[in-house]
């Protein structure tokens, strides 16, 4: 503590009633009825690009013949997903790894640590491809000292690991890069470094959140929709006992599965353009890079899941001030750093509001948010070249400028 006070800010967190019995939540209707005519736009525009190319082609029956054989091909052929930038492993835990991409020799400035999901997928989403990629976009933004966590996929030993457990091995992260980091996290990561920020004000040097739900209430979510239709009364049988089914953990691919049926028509597009494109490498390459991360899962343990359903997506305690972890209230009114805040206008996840709450809570002032809105979704807003080239960059060259006045 600097000996300052701290005022709450007074907010009040937003509320989504329990569904009348007998009801879908309209979102999910609406969604629906969304999906169907992108689906049939998707369909339409993808036939008529395959059309204009068979044309351009002069191709012939076996032409197509060929095509539809080489597009099943890209659909069933994976390759597990990969790291970009040179880096080496510089801490291991049974739940996660330390990762460091600083440039050799790099001493000066504050390090920046990376929070990447724990939702079920790897996590080099933040170091995707060469030119999309955040890990690369920090180092290009000057900032010499650049780590992230990889999130481990659990095991029959790390079924029962808890918040607490995540919690800890970013407080050990940050004692070992110096004791004071530039924190920031991406969905999942985002929110768990925001608690963390809460726990260890004094640590956090800058806050940087991506798609990553504060006010899980806020806006429009159509995942807490479908949790409402699942779970009317607020009771947690489902998850328990989808959790209990799969060993105490929680399968990716059950993950992967909810994220398909949010948005059906990404999915169909995906595959339409794939055909409609087969013969071009460029658009191949980007879809296998894709899919080599998108369908390959791993499971998160059963004890951290529920937690997150029961204690945020359905409590709402993070911004409630319920929550606690290590005995501990989280109050967001201890969080005085500067925040960078990002949202995906077209964030089917996360809506904006739920990134930008935080801004309501925390004690920062209003001098010291910075709030930004790319135009794509969830995804696009860690790796897209738009949200990378347009937002992050600005951002990571803002906290290379911190880093260096301070470090």
């Amino acid at each position: 503590m600097d000996g300052t006070m701290t005022m709450t800010p007074e907010t009040t967190p937003a509320v989504r009633p329990p569904l009348a019995k007998g009801t879908w939540p309209s979102g999910i209707v609406d969604a629906g009825v969304e999906s169907l005519f992108a689906m049939y736009g998707s369909f339409a525009r993808s036939a008529a690009d395959y059309y204009r190319a068979l044309l351009a082609r002069a191709a012939s029956p076996l032409d197509v013949a060929a095509d539809v054989l080489d597009w099943a091909a890209a659909v069933a052929g994976r390759m597990p997903p990969s790291w970009t930038s040179p880096h080496e492993i510089v801490a291991e835990w049974p739940i996660a790894r330390l990762r460091d991409f600083s440039v050799p020799r790099a001493s000066a400035g504050d390090p920046l640590l990376l929070l990447p999901p724990q939702a079920g997928h790897d996590s080099c989403i933040v170091d995707y491809a060469p030119g999309q990629s955040q890990v690369r976009t920090a180092l290009d933004a000057g900032i010499g000292r650049v780590f992230s966590l990889d999130w481990r996929a659990a095991t029959p030993a790390t079924k029962d690991a808890s918040v607490e457990d995540y919690l800890d091995v970013i407080a050990e992260s940050v004692e070992r890069l110096g004791g004071r980091v530039h924190l920031v996290g991406d969905c999942q990561g985002g929110w768990l470094a925001v608690i963390y920020a809460a726990l260890h004000p004094g640590a956090v040097i800058t806050l940087t959140i991506a798609g990553a739900p504060v006010d899980f209430h806020a806006g429009e979510p159509l995942i807490h929709d479908w949790i409402r239709l699942l779970s009317p009364a607020g009771q947690m049988d489902f998850y328990r006992g989808l959790v209990a089914a799969n060993g105490g953990m929680l399968p990716g691919d059950a993950l992967l599965t909810g994220y398909k049926l949010l948005q059906p028509e990404a999915e169909a597009d995906r595959q339409l353009q794939l055909l409609a494109h087969i013969d071009e490498a460029e658009p191949t390459e980007r879809y296998r890079r894709f899919e080599n991360w998108f369908q390959h899962t791993q499971p998160i343990p059963g004890g951290f899941y529920l937690w997150i359903v029961e204690h945020l997506f359905m409590g709402n305690e993070l911004v409630s001030g319920e929550l606690e972890a290590h005995g501990r209230r989280v109050d967001l009114a201890d969080i005085r750093c500067p925040l960078y805040l990002l949202a995906g206008a077209n964030d089917h996840i996360t809506p904006p509001p739920q990134v930008f709450a935080l801004a309501e809570f925390a004690s920062t002032p209003t001098e010291e948010i910075t709030r930004a809105t790319t135009s794509g979704g969830h995804l696009g807003l860690f790796m897209g070249h738009e949200s990378l080239r347009g937002h992050w960059a600005a951002v990571f060259a803002d906290i290379g400028r911190r880093s260096l006045a301070v470090g």
